[in-house]
């Protein structure tokens, strides 16, 4: 991967980038066939087992990175408080995976096949002093929670519901307020919500910092309302759902 060497930060769309991206696939796909694999052959229960090892594992990954992050040696007012939607979708999806609550089901879904998605579209990866660790950390972590929500349902039946959309969007709306708050008063920049980030990103086409914002807002509204119809429709006709996640 060549982009490590002489660079600060990772260029889209070359070799490292296009294999991470065919990597995400391949352990969607894989993810999915092993879990149905465990649900048709050793029951739900063993499902659900392998799903809270998964989370456990994850969660560890999580808080050792954040805990990295912090050390006085690399922290950085501006990216290592864990604030970026990403650092809070890390956590969630820990906690859909270890307990199943819907509501944690329900944000990984929205958060990342979405808000995740630009992240790996469109990664705005610096390497920092530690080029190998920050790419396989940034990479393992945003791949995780992407993961995650194609699992719940390709395997185990996971299916959004109205009231997911709107909780999930007042979460979203509250940890906005949370990092706009800590950037008008830290300087910072998290969750890109008082600029673009530095490399090229879908908020580019949205126009300038606030307007962007306010698109951001409807269109993530109109994507989640799309992504959330059929399911809820499906899920009116049959009268119910599945166990793949708690009420």
């Amino acid at each position: 991967m060549t982009e490590l060497i002489g660079s600060d930060r990772m260029a889209n769309y070359e070799t490292a980038h296009w294999a991470m991206l065919v990597l995400t696939v391949a352990v969607c796909v894989l993810g999915v066939w092993w879990l149905r694999h465990l649900r048709r052959h050793r029951g739900p229960e063993a499902a659900h087992r392998a799903m809270r090892i998964a989370g456990w594992v994850f969660l560890g990954i999580t808080l050792l990175w954040a805990g990295w992050r912090l050390l006085p040696e690399n922290f950085s007012m501006g990216s290592s408080l864990p604030l970026q939607f990403s650092d809070a979708l890390r956590f969630f999806a820990a906690i859909a995976l270890i307990t199943r609550a819907r509501w944690a089901a329900a944000v990984s879904f929205y958060w990342g096949l979405t808000l995740n998605l630009q992240s790996l579209l469109t990664p705005d990866l610096t390497y920092g002093a530690y080029p190998l660790l920050s790419f396989t950390a940034f990479w393992v972590l945003h791949i995780g929670v992407f993961v995650v929500p194609v699992v719940f349902v390709g395997a185990l039946g996971y299916r959004p519901r109205w009231r997911d959309f709107g909780v999930t969007y007042a979460i979203t709306v509250g940890w906005a307020a949370l990092a706009m708050t800590v950037n008008a008063a830290a300087e910072t920049n998290y969750g890109y919500l008082n600029n673009a980030p530095d490399s090229a990103s879908l908020l580019d086409v949205l126009g300038p910092w606030p307007i962007y914002i306010l698109w951001v807002a409807v269109l993530v509204a109109v994507v989640w309302a799309l992504m959330t119809w059929p399911f809820a429709r499906r899920v009116t006709r049959r009268g119910g759902g599945s166990d793949a996640a708690r009420r």
